[in-house]
């Protein structure tokens, strides 16, 4: 409410015929556009305590509060997980398994299919998974070791709604033979904005390009990309 009330005081001050009304808000303008003049080496100094007080919290809050809030959702946990950005979310009856040494994102999220029994993401060691990430899973989904996910990569293990639009209406869920596994082998590398659809696996050391949605097997060893992905080239094993 008292919001409201300032801002419609501010666009009366603005709109007004009086001259002395006019002249307040020219002047309230300055003083919330106000610059100190502060010199370079201040701000410099101000900008490292800067960051080093927000380094410090954000640590402290990852070590007491963020890991373990995840480690009590986890099934099974290896050591060396670091959590940056906050705590995923995790929701539906799913059962994660991290390996060693994985670095998530706090802006992940975590979903498993309500109809399923015990659906299950296995995550491997010395795994990557980047910003704004979302795993469906449907039954399972697996990540070995050494995988490389850029943000905002799409996992499509179910959809939660039918196809048939009544039951959508409805509410109903998705059928069995709509959802499915998908399996990253290790060293795979994920970019950017990538959706990986159900029943699909991508071969070890494979890479898919920005954007691409994956909508059948990719072999190991190659490169793919698009819409749907299709291998544009293969990998010499010493590239690798």
């Amino acid at each position: 409410m008292l919001t409201q009330q300032l801002n419609g005081l501010k666009i009366w001050l603005k709109e007004s015929d009086n001259p002395t009304s006019r002249k307040v808000f020219l002047i309230l303008k300055a003083a919330r556009a106000c610059d100190l003049p502060t010199p370079k080496w201040f701000n410099a100094l101000i900008a490292a305590l800067y960051n080093l007080f927000n380094s410090v919290i954000a640590s402290v809050l990852r070590v007491l509060i963020h890991t373990p809030a995840f480690k009590g959702r986890l099934s099974q946990y290896g050591r060396g997980l670091y959590l940056f950005g906050g705590v995923p979310f995790v929701s539906g009856p799913l059962e994660i398994s991290i390996g060693d040494d994985c670095r998530i994102s706090g802006q992940t999220t975590f979903s498993g299919r309500p109809q399923t029994h015990r659906p299950q993401l296995i995550v491997g060691s010395n795994v990557d998974i980047g910003w704004q990430s979302t795993f469906a899973v449907g039954r399972r989904i697996e990540i070995q070791d050494n995988v490389r996910i850029a943000g905002r990569a799409f996992f499509f293990g179910y959809s939660g709604h039918s196809m048939d639009a009544a039951l959508r209406a409805k509410g109903d869920g998705d059928l069995e033979q709509h959802i499915g596994d998908i399996v990253l082998e290790k060293d795979v590398w994920i970019g950017t904005n990538v959706t990986i659809c159900p029943n699909v696996t991508i071969g070890q050391s494979s890479i898919i390009g920005t954007g691409s949605v994956v909508t059948k097997d990719i072999p190991p060893f190659v490169v793919a990309v698009g819409n749907p992905a299709k291998v544009v080239r293969s990998l010499d094993k010493s590239e690798v």
